[in-house]
């Protein structure tokens, strides 16, 4: 039996669809149309390892997005295309400091270190620049989506089921598997640009894609793709010098500014909007990749790898002129990075230059039997950080220069994995074969953090972002080795089991058996039920365990404490060891009526010993200090800059208990209007909510506190809505489509606290999202597209001031007066308006 379980189904029906010329016999547009719908025809390879297996038929939720979905989503970012496709999927809109320059994204509202990402099946390495700062996407380290060209894909499927027990260490949130486009002729290409409707960030892309043959039994196919994305600025007035309307601070109203403050200030570019540190980053964007094989009859060599580049700049926030002086013989003089007079203070920058790669290599065929596929994978990311147009205040101080860029040192992570696979499938009286899979993966993995350049780490080094000190520096690696099994068989018609286990030793902390049993039973062509039960594990990246820097803004220094290292262990916390994980879950499979298609999936996931990043832990300027913290950071070798006035760490622990539960549904129909065109309709939503069951506190020496604040807790319990909903129409008559897309976001909300004391509510409302797109095929191998994601250009709310301040103090702290809400599940820049070529030969 195949019932159309995969939202691709739809996409695929209009495709076909709109091959036909305008004003299409009825009877040609209905041929089409059933020819379209007829029930599961994608064969999936993720999720099960027996073969044959289309998403129809998946005991496990499943969705398959093909390339006409994805073709359709304006901005050229697959975070931003799998946003729109898939409910429990969600992209981050803003990351603070470094992060900003590498958004993550997240699955079910887990961690993005939960979900697994695979090209080809194999798994992808991660990226080496880690979230630190606090947030829905705390220390995500996970594969960087970004860096995969959307132009290079064939289909996505998205497994929304734990997965450990058939692909390791995590896939507690599920996987996401990518798989290469694989012609053997033609191409295909397009050229974008587009720009926010308020808040600049212009947007130019351009990809290509070129398949041929290699010989007379294979096949290369090569992708490049260029993307540039310019700032936005959706911040504005900064606290320090105006008021709410904008007008410069006097000293009456505060005091604290001093007279040159007053007086120089306004010569700031662009004054009073002056600090642009909430936006998005600047990014100039180079992928190119590759697929092949070849079949030397019964045995086939294949390849495939990619190679990306990445310049990226994000601001901070803005210095003010007194920010950098120097006193000599009673005359005081102010750094003027610049060489105008008057000094007009600076605003800063952090730059990476980002290098990422990943090649795999391997073989398989059958012998004896059995089938088997061997291969290698090697994947590298390296960032080198940068301070730009900044200054060091005790370096100008103390000699009377500085300079105005400062190298920071990198990060690097690499990942070398072999795997060994095998099946075989054997008759066992059973409805069907039953089929038999086993195998082994070796993995190694390092970490290495360099230091910075000299006048990065005098003392508090460069305003914004310090460099590396060589007590931050270092490399810090592990291995790992596993083997699985897997049974699947149907002991009678319309039975589905598959049954797998999975043993893992790491080097650093040990071994984890976990295993997985799924089954579906089809009682009818029209009604299926399906079930799955596991249990997983994540191991703690390596980024997570022995990361080392300062994070600074105009008020505040904290240390990012090695969760791995001896300060660490001097405030009583331990080494990072694995979360563990029991996932559950029950579905059906409905199809009441001919072209309509329904799917829900409950599920649960329990994750214990959960790595998160602590709440602000303050040695000085909170509403609890502590002194032992201040000399772990000593310890740690860490300089603070001496003109803050509050100081700390955040350290990860497996600090908690979560228990995760929700609902996926999926509904798609096909419309035939015979002469008037066809509309595929797809309905999909996700119902997400995480609970703390269990809440850790810290060791004696910070006087058992609670390791996360009631911040830290919100923005595992509230920060993301409950409910996300997802409806479309593809509407197609002979050359000419549309898509209409509706998205409806849930409330959301955060605690936040300008001193780790008082916590203020922040909320997101309840917010539907419109995306259009108009496309029109000028030839059949020339389109043209308009459109725009976010079409009323919905904008969050901005941060609130403290109830009943006269100072403009901000409820984060922060010195942006009317800076957006940065976890808002909708982005911060409001709409995008877009236009599109597309060329296909």
């Amino acid at each position: 039996m195949k019932i159309v379980t995969s939202v691709s189904r739809g996409a695929l029906a209009v495709a076909m669809i709109a091959g036909c010329p305008a004003f299409a016999s009825a009877q040609e547009l209905a041929a089409a149309a059933r020819t379209a719908v007829d029930p599961g025809d994608d064969i999936i390879v993720t999720g099960t390892r027996a073969t044959g297996i289309t998403a129809a038929e998946s005991a496990a939720p499943i969705k398959v997005l093909d390339e006409e979905m994805l073709s359709h989503v304006g901005q050229p970012n697959l975070n931003q295309v799998l946003t729109q496709l898939v409910p429990s999927f969600t992209a981050q809109a803003f990351g603070g400091d470094t992060s900003n320059l590498t958004l993550s994204a997240r699955l079910r509202g887990l961690s993005p270190n939960h979900t697994l990402v695979l090209i080809n099946g194999k798994r992808r390495h991660g990226t080496s620049n880690l979230a630190v700062l606090g947030g829905p996407y705390q220390g995500a380290a996970t594969a960087d989506l970004d860096l995969i060209s959307p132009s290079s894909i064939k289909r996505i499927e998205v497994l929304e089921d734990g997965a450990a027990a058939q692909y390791g260490s995590d896939a507690i949130a599920g996987v996401i598997n990518i798989i290469l486009k694989d012609d053997a002729e033609g191409g295909d290409g397009y050229a974008t640009a587009g720009e926010s409707y308020k808040t600049g960030g212009g947007t130019y892309g351009g990809t290509l894609h070129l398949a041929t043959k290699l010989g007379d039994s294979g096949f290369i196919n090569v992708t490049g793709f260029y993307r540039y994305h310019d700032f936005t600025q959706v911040g504005g007035l900064d606290r320090r010098v105006t008021d709410n309307n904008g007008n410069l601070l006097t000293a009456t109203s505060n005091p604290s500014l001093t007279a040159i403050q007053r007086q120089l200030y306004p010569g700031m570019s662009g004054f009073p909007y002056v600090n642009r540190i909430n936006g998005d980053a600047q990014s100039r964007l180079v992928n190119l990749q590759y697929n092949s094989a070849y079949d030397f009859g019964g045995v086939e060599v294949y390849s495939f790898g990619t190679y990306s580049r990445r310049i990226a700049s994000a601001y901070e926030n803005v210095r003010v002129p007194t920010r950098v002086s120097r006193t000599v013989a009673g005359v005081t003089t102010y750094f003027d990075p610049d060489g105008d007079t008057p000094v007009n203070g600076f605003s800063p920058r952090e730059k990476i230059r980002e290098q990422d790669m990943a090649f795999t290599g391997g073989v398989r065929g059958d012998a004896s039997g059995f089938h088997y596929d061997l291969s290698t994978t090697f994947g590298q990311d390296k960032n080198e950080i940068y301070t730009i147009d900044s200054a060091n205040a005790s370096l100008y101080a103390d000699t009377g220069f500085t300079p105005t860029s400062f190298y920071d040192g990198f990060f690097k992570s690499t990942e070398f994995t072999a795997n060994a696979d095998f099946s075989r499938e054997f008759e066992a009286g059973m409805a069907a074969p039953l089929n038999l899979a086993f195998g082994g993966e070796y993995r190694k993995n390092v970490y290495e953090i360099g230091s910075g350049d000299a006048a990065s780490i005098y003392k508090e080094g460069g305003q914004s972002y310090p460099g590396f000190r060589p007590s931050d520096a270092g490399v810090n690696g592990r291995n790992a080795q596993a083997a699985y099994v897997d049974v699947a068989m149907m002991p009678v018609e319309g039975l589905k089991i598959d049954v797998a286990g999975r043993y893992e030793h790491y080097s650093d902390f040990g071994s984890k058996f976990i295993y997985k049993g799924t089954t579906r039973y089809d009682f009818s062509e029209m009604f299926a039920l399906r079930g799955t039960y596991s249990t997983g594990f994540r191991a703690p990246t390596l980024a997570e365990s022995f990361y080392s820097a300062t994070n600074v803004s105009p008020t505040a220094a904290f240390v990012q404490l090695p969760a791995n290292s001896a300060a660490a262990k001097l405030l009583g916390f331990q080494n990072l060891k694995p979360e563990k994980s029991t996932n559950i879950s029950l579905g059906t499979v409905f199809r009441p009526a001919p072209r309509l298609t329904i799917t829900l999936d409950a599920y649960q996931v329990r994750i214990r010993d959960r790595i998160l990043g602590t709440g602000s832990l303050y040695g000085s300027g909170g509403a609890r200090n502590f002194p032992i913290v201040t000399t772990a950071i000593l310890a740690n070798g860490n300089v603070l800059d001496p003109t803050v006035s509050q100081t700390g760490i955040n350290i990860f622990t497996n600090g908690a208990n979560t228990r995760t539960r929700g609902v996926d549904l999926v509904a798609s129909y096909v419309s035939d209007f015979d002469s008037l065109g066809t509309v595929n309709w797809t309905l999909s939503g996700n119902y997400n909510e995480t609970k703390i069951t269990r809440l850790g506190t810290a060791p004696a020496t910070l006087g058992g506190i609670p390791l996360f604040d009631v911040g830290a807790q919100s923005n595992i319990e509230t920060a993301s809505p409950k409910v996300k909903l997802i409806g479309s129409a593809f509407y197609t008559i002979g050359k000419l489509s549309a898509t209409l897309r509706g998205t409806m976001y849930g409330r959301s909300s955060n605690l936040q606290s300008p001193d780790g004391g008082t916590f203020y509510k922040q909320r997101v409302g309840t917010a539907y999202i419109q995306d259009v797109e108009l496309n029109y095929k000028l030839t059949k191998d020339l389109e043209f597209s308009i459109g725009a994601n976010n079409l009323f250009d919905k904008r969050p709310p901005i941060v609130a001031l403290v109830p009943g301040t006269t100072n403009n103090t901000l409820v984060n702290g922060g010195n942006v007066l009317d800076a957006p809400l940065t976890f808002s599940p909708y982005g911060i820049n409001g709409g995008y308006y877009y236009g599109r070529i597309n060329i296909s030969f």
